[in-house]
């Protein structure tokens, strides 16, 4: 190596360790996949807001909606690998969707790195209000004698309400009818109109179970809610049982390892404020969730293996 090419490569060393030394040297965006309002845009704007505090530069949400997830997934895994551009995105997005379409736009295993865990909740199983069951275990036992069978409501093929219900039939041994609508807001005023029995519901129906609109019978996660003390998990009647959901925030591969723990460190911060929380919880009863990165890596990969599964026994696939 000559003297020029030597000196070259030291300038460029050089403007590299500078570069990782002034993170963050611009404003940092946080693409949401979903339009204004959501739990995850609500979510994404109160720790934007900590997090332009913390690092001294702004915080902007995108929201890039559309393909189910897949166009923000995309453009995070194709930015610069500088941490200045990150995704707030859903299980549904990086464990299902690669299951669920013939061709992906990119890796979600390979091309996102998983900076850090946001939040969680969890689905409660809500039945119309005059379907004559009291609890979990009078449902199952209608299901299995009805004929024709039980119709569910779910926010679409493939979404979480319609795997998740497709699990428990699985587990319980009963038969459901999938009545697919655009969305879980339209499933639920099927729910309570009576065109369908059941469904899974999010935290955005509460106010449809509190008004006894819809009556809620377990809740799906791998402990009782604190939004519903009283409703059991699925687990404490088929022990194994859980389908949580969460949000984590992610960048695309290749982000410098102090780029990443300046990051994570300043994530971990904001979601222990006790105002975060507050926030959080009424963005929809989301929960703060904090994780180490080897948790987060594990969740990510132990849900994406049993998404794998549950798309092939119910033999979805997206175009």
């Amino acid at each position: 190596m000559n003297k020029r090419c030597v000196l070259a490569f030291l300038a460029l060393s050089l403007a590299v360790t500078a570069a990782l030394a002034q993170f963050p040297s611009r404003a940092i965006t946080i693409l949401v996949p979903i339009p204004p309002g959501g739990a995850p845009d609500i979510a994404a704007r109160v720790i934007g807001q900590k997090l332009s505090e913390a690092l001294g530069h702004p915080v902007v949400v995108d929201n890039r909606a559309g393909a189910n997830g897949n166009i923000a997934g995309e453009l995070v895994a194709k930015a610069a690998p500088d941490g200045h551009t990150l995704g707030l995105l859903a299980d549904s997005q990086v464990a299902i969707n690669p299951h669920l379409y013939r061709k992906m736009p990119f890796d979600t295993l390979r091309d996102l790195t998983p900076v850090h865990t946001v939040a969680a909740n969890q689905f409660v199983l809500a039945v119309n209000a005059q379907l004559p069951v009291k609890n979990f275990k009078e449902f199952i036992e209608l299901a299995k004698k009805s004929n024709p069978p039980l119709a569910y409501a779910s926010g679409g093929n493939g979404s979480q309400h319609h795997l998740t219900m497709e699990m428990l039939k699985q587990r319980a041994g009963i038969n459901l009818l999938h009545v697919p609508y655009k969305g879980g807001a339209p499933a639920a005023t099927a729910t309570v109109a009576g065109e369908t029995a059941a469904m899974w519901a999010g935290s955005s129906n509460a106010p449809q179970i509190k008004a006894g609109r819809l009556k809620a019978l377990a809740v799906s996660g791998a402990k009782r809610s604190a939004q519903y003390p009283d409703l059991p998990t699925i687990g404490e009647f088929y022990p194994g049982f859980e389908n949580s959901i969460w949000l984590g925030l992610f960048g695309p591969a290749g982000i410098p390892e102090e780029t990443l723990s300046r990051l994570r460190t300043e994530f971990k911060r904001v979601l222990e404020m006790p105002d975060v929380k507050e926030k959080l919880n009424s963005a929809g009863g989301l929960d703060p969730y904090i994780t180490t990165p080897e948790e987060f890596n594990a969740l990510i990969r132990r849900d994406h293996a049993k998404y794998a599964k549950v798309v092939k026994d119910v033999g979805i696939k997206l175009d």
